[in-house]
Parts: structure tokens; C-alpha cells; sequence
């Protein structure tokens, strides 16, 4: 933010927070004379009473017997005015009935225990409309606070690497108080019973500080099985204790995270994982100090959420890959060694307005449908691949079309958060430096954006040249630019056209109308729609569907059902009907990619065995600590050492015994293996049942007989 706008804004807020002051001084004292009004009033309201009791006494009539009832004071602490018939005394008509009698005479115990109860309660002040102004006045108190508390946040950082920033940054003062009273409100209430009651806040954190938390980090070389463990327990410990909730995909290979939890308590598990070593502590031999794997990890936050979207539960997810591109295990590029150039949101922006320049989205097509670059003309150009999944991506890459547009070009890719990036930029500059028709291409750089779409946002808030809404796998669902959301969030509460709406940041007046801009459209009626709400999916392909709010609820109250016709842009323009023809077209391109890695790489070439097979799994139980197993029901044509090393990753592998036939000396599908530790052994077991190479793997621990030589010599495993 430039100077003087920083300036503006500065002078703005102080100017709203010393209107809130003056509101509260002011309703504070207008409390206070209330009670004074309230206590020099009672002695004149109990002459009031006497005076009264003594003129009914004297109205009474010695053969009559007049039901008495003392007059009760109101809220104000004053007698109520009269209302028709005296609320003082009743006609002598009523009197003579025994049974409305008693009953007022029970209504009045009520009325004094009722009144009783109230001053038990509430002491100090008589009046409901204090109690209701002290309430408001200690609300408005936390918002202020709170809203302090907020536009200091970025001040108080002191990890470079903690990007952070505020959802309701851009709101006009007047939405921003009004979204920071809502937060709080349903912060306080809590239904219990049918009955709203009031939680006690001792910190102004718990109020309205949801913080949600993207973060990134791959390890090389990956940790083993001992260390893999040692990490998602930690994780989650962590996560458990300062009530971190959300998405973590913990693999081998490193973390991939989507959290939400409270600000301090994001912020201490941020700084609790820098500490981390991984379960592999080292020193760094030139300066003396500690390793740790999450050292140089870059953090993004954004705080002052809605409570609504924080995640319900700590969920830690234990998988093959962060991003599931099928190049897991040794087919996976070396990002140490291969991974693009990151560049900072600026000079990004920059790079995108340059010539011979094209820019790979590697998100999904069902996201980049809402909401993509658009970069200036003459500058560079747009590429999507038209991706389902991720697994598509490699495949797509060796194409020969996606050769020829990256001819002689400067290649950009970008993605929500940069994980997805990291492989991709990694894969196609390992292809650079390995494969010569790749190397022919005379590609001039592979660069990625750092911190990807969500930290562009925090550098370029009114947008740069994103057009639409980010699609994001948290409870926003999907957003816009911070400026351009203020705008959309400014309209809806104040009900305010865009050229009635201030705004805060330089380029503002430019995006207004870009707030209006619906990059998507529905599936269903084709009107424009940018929300993927619901949980239906395309009955093709199975990716998130795009319909309208009004065309769910027509299916839902069954007046125009949603049928297999609706299918997602992406099946309709390729003309995939049904399941079936969309699984044989992706089996025949992933078969004749094989085919042609395997004619490039020849000997070097790795099957995709723990791509399509492997899963992360945990330990079988290994008490009597065996080491040697027994593996049958192998395939006997395509099975070699290569292969079931591939298999057995992590596990270490030390001999195999490959058994053959007796007469044919051919091999029939057994094995027996020796690994390294205890531990690998229960990893090991862990795959029995698995599919490989189209056979079911049968695994069972052996433990070597006292009798046999074991392990036999000459069944070493040679790497």
C-alpha cells in the first residue's frame, strides 16, 4: 500500500475509533444517571405508596372486604400510568367473587417473587434497559479491541516467513464494525435447551479470530518409516493442543496443510514446527546450528474469519505423494535439483507482461473454470491443460501439442498455494536436462509463483490481473481478491451501488466493475454462476458441478431434475457420455506415455508400480521383531528385483531368495526377503492383499529355520 493511502487509511481508523470512544463515555454516563435517577427516586416513590394505601383505606366500607394490593414498581423505579381500569385498586364487583380474589392475590406473589429474583440478579441496577445498554457498551468495548488488535497484526510479525493478512482489511469501517458484532454474537450465544444463554469471554482472542493457515513443505531426501511416524504424531499432538483444526496431507515426502484454529494458537504451532527437526536432528557443519526441516517453510495466514468457516475437526491424512501426480517413490523429479525458479508475487506481475511467454495453470480445469489470469495483451499466454486430476498432468506435459506451444517460450506456472507447482516446474526441467526432444525445445526458463494464488492476493488485493474467484479447498469454498470480496460484502449489507462505496486501495476504482465479473457458468441453465455449492458432481467424471442455487432447489423440490445430461463443461465439449468411454480413453494415453518413457529411458525406465498401487500405510505388529518374509502369487513374467524394490518402498530390502521350479528352473512367483529392521518388516506385511502388476500379493511373515543358512549367499540385492 502506498504511503499516502497507508496514511489515509491510518487517519480514518483513528477517527472511527475515537467515535466509538465518545459512543461508549457517552453510554456509560447515561447509565449512571439512570441510577441516580433510579435511587433519588425511590423515596418519593414510597411516599407515593403510603399516600395511596392511606385514601383506599379510607374508602373501605365496614361491611365490605376490599382486596388490597400494594402498587409495584416498574423497571424505572416509578408507579405505571393507569391503563383503563386502576392497576392500584379493583372494582367491588370483583371483590365479592372468592375465586378471582385468589387470584389476583396468587398473581401479586408471583409479581413480588418475580421482582425478588431480578434484584437478586442484578443489584446494582433496577432498570432492563442498563442491563441491555451494559451489555452493548462491554460489546462494542471487544470490537474495538478486537478491530485494534487486527490492524496491528501484521506490526507484531516477527517471522519474514508468517505472511499474513486480515479478511475484513478493505471493509469500510461501518461493515467492518458491523461483521465484527456479528462474529462476536455468535461467538457469546450459545443455544442450550431452547434457551439462549451468555458465555463467559475472559479473552477478547476468543471472539472473532479464526485464522486460517496454507502451508507447504517438501523434504529431501524423504523420511523413512521411524521418522514418517515420528512427524505425523507430532503434527497432530500439536494440532490437538492448541485446538488446530483442518486437512493435513502427511506423506514421506513432507506436509501439505489447510487449518484453521485461534490466532495465538495458529501462530504457536507455526512457530512449535519451525523447531521441528524432523526426527533427524543435524548441525549445520559451516555455522554449528540446528537443521530443521521447516526452517525456510513460508506460512500464509488469514485472520478474522467468520467462525462458520473454521474446520470441525483435526483431520491428518497419511498419503504417497503431497500432490497425487503418480510420481511417487523414484519416478519423483528432485525439486532440490530440478524445481523452478520461484518468483515473488511483483515480479510475477511483471513476467506476466512480457512477450514469448506462456502461463501453465496447473490447478484443475473445474477451477481454473471460475476464475484464472488474464494477462495484458501482448504479454503472455494462457495455458490450460484441461485436467480432471492431477495424475493427468505428466501425460499431458509429454504431448506433442503442449511441446510445440511451450516452443522458445519462458514458462510460468501457478497454482493456489505453490505446492502443485513444486513437481510440475520439477518434471518439466528434469525433462529439459534428460530427454533431448524436450532439450530441443529451447525453453528460456521455468518459473513458479511463490506462495501461488493466495499470497498474489495479499500482495495485489484490488486483483492485478486475476479476473474471478479462486477456488480454495477450505470453508470459503471460493473467493475473490480481499478489495474486490469488500466490495461484494459492502453491497450486500449496506445495500450501496458501487459508486457509492469508498475504498481503500489504489487501483479500487478500476476493479469495482470487475466485482460484478462471473468467469463461470451453470451446468444446468447456462445463466452465469461462479459458486460450487451442494454436493453433487458430474455423473461423467466425477468432478465438483457448477449448477445455480435456483436449479438445485428445482431438483431438490423435484420440479426440473438435475439428470446425467448435466454434465460438467469439460465432458461436454469432449464428448464423454458415461464412465465407461472416459476410463478407456485415460487407460489408452497413460498406456502409450508408458510406452514411449520406456522407449526414452531404456534401462532407467521405473513401472509405475507404487503409482497405481502403493499406499502409505502404517506398521503391522511385529512383536517377536521377525525380519525375514515370505511373498507368493507374484507375476511370473513381469516380477524383478527392479520392480518389488519399487513395491516395498519405503521398506528396506537387504536379500531376496527368487524360488523356481525344480525341473524348469523357471520362476514361479515366490520370494523370500530379508529387511533391513523389525519396523520395515511390519511395513512390508502392511501391503498384503495389494493388486501388483494385475496379481493379488500374498505376504506372511517367516522366520528363518534354525536348521537353513539364512540369508543365502549369492542374494544380496545389488543396489
Amino acid at each position: 500500500m502506498p504511503d499516502s493511502e497507508s496514511s489515509d487509511y491510518e487517519a480514518n481508523r483513528n477517527i472511527a475509533m475515537e467515535d466509538e470512544q465518545a459512543k461508549m463515555m457517552k453510554k456509560q454516563k447515561q447509565k449512571h444517571t439512570r441510577k441516580r435517577q433510579c435511587r433519588d427516586d425511590a423515596p418519593n416513590a414510597a411516599l407515593m405508596v403510603s399516600n395511596i394505601e392511606k385514601k383506599s383505606s379510607d374508602r373501605k366500607s365496614s361491611n365490605e372486604i376490599i382486596s388490597h394490593r400494594r402498587p409495584f414498581m416498574n423497571d424505572t423505579g416509578k408507579t405505571p400510568k393507569k391503563r383503563g381500569k386502576s392497576s392500584i385498586t379493583d372494582s367491588s364487583d370483583d371483590d365479592d367473587n372468592p375465586s378471582k380474589r385468589h387470584t389476583r392475590e396468587k398473581k401479586s406473589k408471583k409479581s413480588k417473587k418475580r421482582k425478588k429474583k431480578q434484584t437478586k440478579h442484578n443489584p446494582h441496577s433496577s432498570c432492563e434497559e442498563d442491563s441491555n445498554n451494559s451489555k452493548k457498551t462491554k460489546m462494542d468495548h471487544n470490537v474495538d479491541r478486537t478491530m485494534k488488535q487486527g490492524i496491528q497484526l501484521t506490526q507484531k510479525e516477527v517471522d519474514e516467513k508468517v505472511i499474513s493478512s486480515s479478511a475484513i482489511e478493505f471493509y469500510p469501517e461501518e461493515v467492518k464494525h458491523l461483521q465484527l458484532q456479528k462474529n462476536e454474537k455468535n461467538a457469546m450465544l450459545v443455544e442450550k435447551s431452547d434457551v439462549v444463554v451468555e458465555k463467559q469471554v475472559k479473552q477478547v482472542d476468543k471472539i472473532n479470530n479464526v485464522t486460517l493457515l496454507l502451508f507447504y513443505q517438501y523434504v529431501e531426501p524423504p523420511w523413512d518409516e521411524t521418522q514418517f511416524q515420528t512427524a505425523l504424531k507430532f503434527v497432530t499432538d500439536q494440532g490437538n493442543k492448541r485446538q488446530i483444526t483442518g486437512r493435513m496431507r502427511v506423506a514421506r515426502e513432507g506436509l501439505n496443510c489447510t487449518l484453521t484454529g485461534p490466532r495465538d494458537g495458529i501462530r504457536a504451532w507455526c512457530s512449535a514446527l519451525r523447531k521441528f527437526d524432523g526426527g533427524r536432528p543435524r548441525i549445520d557443519p559451516e555455522t554449528g546450528e540446528k537443521l530443521t526441516e521447516f526452517a525456510k517453510t513460508e506460512f500464509k495466514l488469514t485472520d478474522d474469519l467468520p467462525p462458520k468457516q473454521r474446520f470441525p475437526k483435526l483431520h491428518a491424512f497419511e498419503v504417497v505423494e503431497l500432490v497425487n501426480y503418480g510420481l511417487a517413490g523414484t519416478r519423483a523429479p528432485e525439486i532440490g535439483s530440478y524445481g523452478g525458479t520461484h518468483l515473488e508475487p511483483e515480479d510475477y506481475h511483471k513476467k506476466m507482461c512480457e512477450k514469448d511467454t506462456v502461463i501453465i495453470d496447473v490447478r484443475n480445469h473445474y477451477e481454473a473454470n471460475i476464475g484464472r489470469f488474464d494477462p495484458p495483451e501482448g504479454g503472455a499466454k494462457m495455458i490450460d491443460p484441461m485436467m480432471r486430476k492431477s495424475t493427468e498432468f505428466p501425460v499431458w506435459l509429454d504431448n506433442p501439442e503442449t511441446k510445440e506451444m511451450l516452443k522458445g517460450k519462458q514458462v510460468l506456472m501457478y497454482c493456489t498455494g505453490g505446492v502443485r507447482c513444486e513437481r510440475a516446474s520439477a518434471l518439466l526441467k528434469q525433462k529439459m536436462e534428460t530427454e533431448e526432444d524436450t532439450k530441443a525445445l529451447g525453453i528460456k526458463g521455468v518459473y513458479q509463483l511463490q506462495g501461488g494464488i493466495d499470497k498474489y492476493f495479499k500482495k495485489f488485493p484490488e486483483g492485478g490481473l486475476w479476473r474471478g474467484k479462486n477456488y480454495v479447498f477450505d470453508k470459503r469454498f471460493a473467493h475473490a481478491p480481499p478489495a474486490v470480496e469488500a466490495v461484494d460484502r459492502t453491497k450486500k449489507v449496506l445495500h450501496k451501488d458501487n459508486g457509492d462505496i469508498e475504498v481503500v486501495t489504489k487501483s479500487f476504482a478500476v476493479r469495482n466493475i470487475a466485482a460484478d465479473q462471473v468467469m463461470g457458468k451453470c451446468e444446468a441453465c447456462e445463466k452465469p454462476w461462479d459458486m460450487y455449492r451442494g454436493k453433487r458432481r458430474c455423473p461423467t467424471c466425477g468432478v465438483p458441478s457448477l449448477v445455480c442455487r435456483e436449479c438445485i432447489e428445482a431438483d431438490q423440490a423435484g420440479i426440473r431434475k438435475l439428470g446425467k445430461a448435466v454434465r460438467c463443461d469439460l465432458c461436454v465439449a469432449e464428448d464423454i457420455r458415461n464412465k465407461r468411454e472416459l476410463k478407456e480413453r485415460d487407460e489408452k494415453k497413460m498406456k502409450e506415455y508408458e510406452k514411449k518413457l520406456r522407449q526414452k529411458l531404456e534401462n532407467n525406465y521405473v513401472p509405475p508400480i507404487q503409482r497405481k498401487h502403493a499406499m502409505t500405510r502404517k506398521p503391522k505388529p511385529n512383536p517377536e521383531r521377525i525380519t525375514r518374509l515370505f511373498l507368493k502369487n507374484m507375476c511370473a513374467k513381469q516380477m524383478d528385483e527392479s520392480k518389488l524394490l519399487e513395491f516395498l518402498q519405503p521398506a528396506k530390502v537387504t536379500h531376496i531368495q527368487w524360488l523356481t521350479d525344480r525341473n524348469t528352473g523357471r520362476f514361479y512367483g515366490s520370494a523370500f526377503i530379508e529387511v533391513k529392521s523389525a519396523e520395515d518388516a511390519g511395513s512390508v506385511l502392511a501391503l498384503d492383499g495389494l493388486i501388483i502388476l494385475g496379481r493379488k500379493i500374498q505376504i506372511k511373515f517367516q522366520r528363518a529355520d534354525e536348521k537353513d543358512i539364512w540369508p543365502i549367499p549369492n542374494t544380496k540385492v545389488s543396489s
